[in-house]
């Protein structure tokens, strides 16, 4: 029970403290004095640090331990965020980011070790689901109670609460040790070469999936001068460590069939779970806070507890397709499910739906982390490689998510948008009749919230349209994979088989 106590606080401190800031942004932009398109380099700054710590974390914990890098960089991550208390500036902001990015890549995967200890052997799935999917619940926690938070102490409020569980995990770590692992001399040279080329990639990568929509992705030069150093450089770290004897990449482990396929799958569904982030924007478009969606967060937690919980009870690895199919099916079903929104829905509306979203997206983490570590026991070396996509696929496949998002339902708005002025004409005698009652200014508004309605629920609908394609893609993959399996053996190996048979006959005879 302690490791498993533990285990849940070390990974949802990995996920709590991003998730806190990503949900409060707005309010966070004021209490900074920053416009929206600087206050974007706080979850950009996560993911850059994040996604880069992956590269060298699995070879750390081979040569130091895991517990190690845990501890310097909590330790840095309490200092950061103690100094932000202070520096109450961007800078400092952005800096505390880093630093959370660099120790929530560690803290996810000790938070997955310490529930596989609390867990009995034939039991060790289980463990990985449950190890995993805690950090999931990170986004609906920090909607329930992040507004207390900010009552308590203004945006202080967040940043003493990361403080606390900054330390608290700390102590979790120094208290309760997991079991000693060997050691072996990891580190190469040439690793360190490849982190200098992928490490600033990424970062101009994050930074252009983060700050797109905000700055405009055809309106900001900078974009396009970050888009193609970021290709630059992380081509040629790729190209680096394809000609090494021992990669830290293996990118010919990495490019064969299966593994491009688990790869594209993850980030399709992440696309996929961005609808949560539309649903906000949504009632939001409505004029609703986050008080008043209180209950809502409370059946999206409710919905992600038990996706993981039947998730956990039901995975093996016969069934992993049919989760998968399974929960991009749930997720389908509750995106359409919102499409056919109004001016009147309020969140009351959106419980059944929200509740699928949430069951879907916490049932399908499991079965994919186990799907794709199935080649990693097959092939230890490329533990590092694993590592990184999946790191990749699930933290850059979320700013990718939002990204395609928020850039099509600003799209769709302008469209819609257009659509109903050009039909607003004073002739209409409803027209008049507004206008005369409430004002220019008014029917404004009212066409915009209308144009932003009609705009979710065509991101809804995308969604939907994507949740479906992946599933009939892995489905026609699935069946397909049935159907090589069940085909007969040629005729000359089943006599080549016979023969071998009476041969072993004979000689036991």
């Amino acid at each position: 029970m302690a490791f498993l106590v533990v285990g849940f606080i070390v990974a949802i401190t990995g996920g709590l403290g991003n998730a806190l800031v990503s949900v409060n942004l707005p309010y966070l932009q004021g209490s900074l004095g920053v416009y929206s398109a600087e206050i974007q380099w706080l979850p950009a700054a996560y993911v850059m640090a994040n996604v880069s710590m992956n590269l060298l974390l699995v070879k750390f914990r081979q040569q130091y331990g895991l517990r190690l890098f845990t501890e310097l960089f909590l330790v840095l991550y309490a200092i950061a965020t103690v100094a932000h208390l202070f520096v109450h500036g961007l800078a400092s902001a952005i800096a505390v980011r880093a630093a959370h990015g660099m120790s929530g890549a560690a803290l996810t995967t000790l938070g997955l070790y310490y529930v596989l200890q609390a867990f009995p052997a034939p039991h060790r799935l289980k463990a990985v689901v449950f190890g995993i999917g805690f950090s999931q619940l990170a986004i609906p926690m920090a909607r329930l109670f992040s507004s207390e938070l900010m009552e308590f102490g203004e945006w202080r409020g967040l940043y003493f609460f990361e403080l606390g569980l900054a330390l608290l995990s700390l102590a979790c770590v120094l208290w309760l040790k997991l079991p000693p692992g060997d050691r072996i001399k990891a580190f190469e040279k040439m690793d360190f070469l490849t982190f200098a080329l992928f490490a600033p990639g990424v970062a101009l990568l994050s930074a252009v999936l983060a700050l797109g929509r905000t700055v405009w992705w055809l309106e900001s030069r900078w974009l396009g001068y970050s888009l193609a150093g970021a290709i630059v450089l992380i081509t040629a770290a790729l190209l680096v460590e394809h000609n090494r004897a021992r990669p830290l990449l293996n990118t010919r482990w990495l490019t064969n069939a299966n593994i491009a396929r688990l790869a594209m799958s993850v980030l399709l569904i992440r696309v996929v779970q961005s609808e949560a982030s539309g649903t906000v924007g949504f009632l939001q478009a409505l004029g609703l806070q986050n008080d008043q969606m209180m209950v809502l967060w409370w059946v999206v937690m409710v919905g992600a507890v038990a996706g993981m919980t039947v998730s956990a009870l039901t995975i093996t690895p016969a069934r992993i397709p049919a989760q998968l199919m399974f929960s991009l099916a749930v997720m389908a079903l509750g995106a359409y499910l919102d499409s056919d929104s109004t001016n009147l829905t309020r969140p009351a509306d959106l419980y059944l739906s929200q509740f699928l979203l949430g069951f879907g997206g916490a049932f399908f983490i499991g079965p994919t982390f186990v799907s794709g570590f199935g080649a990693v026991i097959a092939a230890p070396n490329n533990l590092v490689s694993f590592s990184v996509m999946f790191s990749i696929t699930q933290t850059l496949g979320s700013l990718l998510g939002t990204a395609l998002v928020g850039t099509f339902q600003v799209a769709r708005e302008k469209y819609h948008s257009s659509i109903l002025v050009d039909n607003l004409t004073t002739l209409n005698p409803q027209v008049a009749a507004r206008i005369q009652s409430g004002g220019l200014g008014n029917l404004a508004a009212a066409a915009t919230r209308e144009a932003n309605i009609l705009a979710y629920n065509d991101v809804f609908l995308m969604i939907t349209l994507v949740a479906l394609l992946t599933l009939a893609w892995l489905l026609a993959r699935h069946l397909w994979s049935i159907c090589v399996t069940c085909q007969p053996k040629p005729a000359h190996n089943a006599q080549t088989g016979m023969a071998n048979v009476s041969l072993n006959n004979s000689g036991s005879r």
